[in-house]
């Protein structure tokens, strides 16, 4: 059964009506993230995970773009997985176009190749240091709220529990438990059936870049770790099987052979895996006092690698929001809580768009589908804002919201480097020495923890408020 809690009401009572303040359900990268926020706001947080404590898991993500690594380095972890991974600084589309991050204007300007598992080590670190309580081995299977309670009916390790909390967050993947206790839909359509994916080492180096190329009825996709480990994945459009239907390497070099031109003598594969991908995303982020992200809210084709990258920047713009109104400190804790929608909804829309668009087009077979790729490829080579615009959708630092929250860059203050100033979780508000603010216009919180910072540069005299999350605030 469960075991009563207290927490802080905004008026600075206690009282003990819940087990945690936030349930998040899903160990994988968006629930850590969140989890590791919440928890070091000086929140109760829980977090759930079927696996059994120490399985990791199946590593399909491998890219972590420039956005998502300023959201890391807001958290002191940026440096530490970019040592874990090779750098790329330009990104190959098509087979004869190259994108080129160098041209970022970001702390981070390239795409950073590293296992998922990479990237769940830094952030479970983390979210145990900062006192999540997690539930490995457990299920959810019910959810229940009113007016103040979530109640969540559990089975683990010791057999049924119900555990009840402020809020809830379902982290936990395409097939969402939460997302299904909601009732809420999960439209789209699977775009790629039967695709091979395998970690294997090459004999023979394919290049530095990313090796992307199709070739009649197959496709195929090589980028390497840094460590001597390559990841590969194939399709064919001429077996198209089930999931379950076991795979071999023999497959995926045959993809590679005809695609590439050479299956570049992969061998020692350290894992092999079928899957398919579709393109879905929930209507409504939010459901009372339950929210999704990440894949549980949307999924779409790997094109670009922005699944991962995706949901923890959904993670990064919902934590700070959830502990500014367990705080008590949001003046409309709904309207603040909605934005979270407002904000994320497009952006998931626009990633599968973006990203379909990618899979079709490399894929192309048919002789308009061939003049379209050729086409895309000529305005994103030739046309310098259009491939600015992809960079900044694909990369994530072109993305702005459409409540007027845009992204700040790492700005050279003289206390140091903004994001490291984001590091304590609190707004920043940035002005000119000696200068005192008016009182803020539409803050969604209130100014109790607000860091000052001054320009670096004394000819900067406007005044600028950055969220928690690296965008802008009204002042």
């Amino acid at each position: 059964m469960s075991t009563m809690g207290t927490t802080n009401t905004p008026s600075g009572h206690r009282h003990t009506d819940t087990d945690t303040d936030v349930l998040v359900v899903g160990a994988g990268p968006t629930g850590l993230l969140l989890a590791g926020d919440l928890a070091a706001a000086g929140h109760r947080v829980t977090l759930l995970e079927r696996r059994p404590a120490g399985i990791s898991n199946l590593t399909r993500a491998f890219s972590v773009h420039a956005r998502t690594l300023e959201q890391l380095d807001a958290r002191g972890l940026a440096d530490d997985l970019v040592a874990t991974g090779t750098r790329l600084t330009s990104l190959r589309l098509f087979g004869r176009l190259s994108l080129d991050l160098s041209r970022l204007a970001s702390r981070f300007p390239f795409l950073l190749i590293t296992p998922q598992y990479e990237v769940e080590r830094l952030l479970e670190r983390r979210a145990v240091s900062t006192g999540v309580e997690f539930r490995y081995g457990t299920e959810l299977r019910g959810l229940r709220q009113d007016a103040g309670t979530v109640t969540a009916e559990l089975t683990g390790p010791d057999g049924p529990a119900t555990l009840t909390a402020r809020y809830a967050v379902g982290t936990d993947g395409v097939r969402s438990a939460v997302r299904g206790a909601l009732g809420l839909p999960f439209p789209g359509v699977s775009v790629i059936k039967s695709i091979v994916l395998a970690d294997v080492r090459l004999k023979e180096e394919p290049g530095k870049l990313l090796t992307v190329a199709a070739s009649g009825d197959a496709f195929a996709f090589i980028a390497p770790f840094g460590d001597g480990w390559y990841r590969v994945m194939g399709w064919d459009r001429t077996r198209q099987v089930p999931d379950s239907e076991p795979v071999e390497l023999d497959e995926l070099r045959t993809i590679a052979r005809r695609a590439l031109g050479s299956d570049y003598g992969m061998h020692d594969a350290r894992w092999v895996s079928r899957f398919h991908s579709d393109e879905r995303q929930t209507p409504a982020y939010r459901s009372g006092r339950v929210f999704l992200a990440g894949d549980a809210a949307h999924v779409h084709s790997p094109a670009g690698g922005q699944g991962m990258n995706t949901g923890l920047q959904d993670a990064a713009n919902l934590s700070w929001k959830l502990a500014a109104v367990l705080r008590g400190e949001a003046p409309d804790p709904e309207a603040l809580l909605d934005s979270y929608q407002a904000e994320r909804h497009p952006v998931g829309t626009r990633v599968l768009r973006s990203s379909g668009a990618l899979v079709r087009l490399a894929m192309a077979r048919t002789p308009l589908q061939r003049t379209a790729r050729s086409l895309a490829a000529r305005l994103l080579g030739t046309v310098r804002p259009a491939a600015a615009r992809a960079l900044g959708q694909i990369s994530g630092v072109g993305i702005s919201y459409g409540t007027g929250a845009r992204r700040v860059p790492d700005l050279a203050l003289r206390e140091g480097r903004l994001y490291e100033l984001l590091r304590a979780g609190e707004f920043v508000l940035i002005t000119p020495e000696g200068a005192i603010p008016a009182p803020p216009r539409t803050a969604p919180t209130t100014a109790a923890r607000t860091i000052r910072a001054t320009w670096a540069d004394p000819a900067r005299r406007d005044t600028l408020l950055v969220r928690p999350d690296g965008y802008t605030a009204t002042w």
